[in-house]
């Protein structure tokens, strides 16, 4: 079976028709996941002409089935406005070395402490609350998902040691890999993500003090080869614990975004986090109320099985706003599809809209 790696290597030769450059070094093969015989992989160009997008998925399809490769699934689409900006301004630079900007432009990179430093550029947003189960990993996958479906760089850290579960969450069979002693992570849906889960094996529990959970934490950001990025995603654990203060003290420059459900001892215990977030100096971006209400398939009625106001109070009570109202329910995918994830939605599905919409909020807020 072929790796991710060696699928990248045979479809070197693919040139985005536009510009004639090949789309891997433009980074423009996304999403490539390999299981068994069959292969599932993206692919973005600067227009979504039907001629050119079927003659690119014919030569893919035909680079890889000489390799014995023919279950393969395409999805094609047209860059975003920000990835035709870096595009854009990667020509403006070096017009003279165009192909060898548009590698190293991505390849580059910052290391772990450059990544933690203010003048990074990065933007860090810490997902919160006071309690588990109430969706807030799920929350922090789904807007990852958004930012990148935007054209964002993004990376993801599964920062609840204790509970991981970002990995299962969003599909990823694989693992990092270790190239000249730096971890590589796994991407998925454009996401760049890290957890403890991938460590681990069997769901064994993490039995670990709070100075090894500390410095782990810490290798995420240092030893972790995360390439340039635009937001960098943390999915804190529940409460406010010493993992969370760790967060706090290593990225002071982050913000948070506190996640709840409408219930009231829910949102009670959520604004410790919230109380935290706030001593710690680092600003609220809003809150997300998960579990908002019920609605019918059939006739649209809605339910409200855990109360209502919940967020909304919340908000008020931490001088911040009510970023979205997320209803109960869970992504349109099967377990046949290429893509398929236990948690995240889909563009074009209701909730993975509302996702869209909080990204677009937050990124305006930045």
């Amino acid at each position: 079976m072929l790796s991710k790696e060696q699928i990248l290597e045979l479809l070197q030769p693919l040139q985005e028709p536009q510009l004639g450059v090949s789309l891997t070094e433009l980074q423009w093969v996304r999403d490539v996941m390999v299981k068994e015989n069959h292969v599932a992989l993206t692919i973005v160009t600067l227009e979504n002409n039907l001629e050119e997008t079927s003659a690119l998925s014919d030569a893919t399809r035909n680079l890889l089935s000489q390799h014995g490769v023919n279950d393969v699934h395409i999805r094609l689409r047209a860059a975003s406005e920000h990835e035709r900006e870096s595009l854009n301004r990667g020509q403006a630079e070096h017009e003279d070395e165009q192909d060898e900007v548009l590698v190293k432009g991505h390849a580059a990179g910052l290391d772990g402490h450059e990544l933690l430093s203010p003048e990074s550029g990065v933007r860090f947003i810490a997902i919160a609350s006071g309690k588990g189960g109430v969706g807030k990993s799920t929350v922090t996958v789904n807007l990852a998902a958004a930012l990148a479906r935007q054209g964002k760089r993004v990376g993801l850290i599964d920062a609840d040691i204790y509970g991981f579960s970002v990995p299962d969450m969003m599909g990823i069979e694989e693992y990092p890999v270790v190239e000249d002693g730096i971890i590589q992570p796994v991407e998925r849906f454009g996401v760049k993500v890290m957890s403890m889960g991938f460590f681990i094996r069997e769901n064994n529990p993490v039995i670990w003090r709070g100075p090894m959970l500390g410095r782990m934490l810490r290798q995420f950001f240092t030893d972790v080869n995360w390439g340039e990025l635009d937001y960098m995603l943390l999915d804190l654990p529940p409460g406010t614990g010493d993992v969370a203060l760790d967060v706090h003290q290593m990225l002071p420059h982050s913000k948070e975004i506190i996640v709840t459900t409408p219930h009231a001892t829910a949102a009670f215990v959520a604004a410790r986090a919230g109380a935290m977030a706030i001593q710690t100096e680092h600003e609220l971006l809003g809150v997300v109320e998960n579990m908002a209400y019920y609605e019918c398939s059939k006739c649209g009625e809605k339910d409200y099985v855990f109360g209502r106001g919940g967020g909304g109070n919340l908000a008020e009570s931490l001088h911040t706003v009510l970023l979205a109202q997320i209803p109960l329910g869970s992504p349109d995918n099967h377990i046949s599809e290429p893509d398929f994830s236990p948690s995240v939605y889909k563009a074009e599905s209701r909730i993975g809209a509302i996702y869209d919409e909080v990204a677009q909020s937050i990124d305006a807020k930045f």
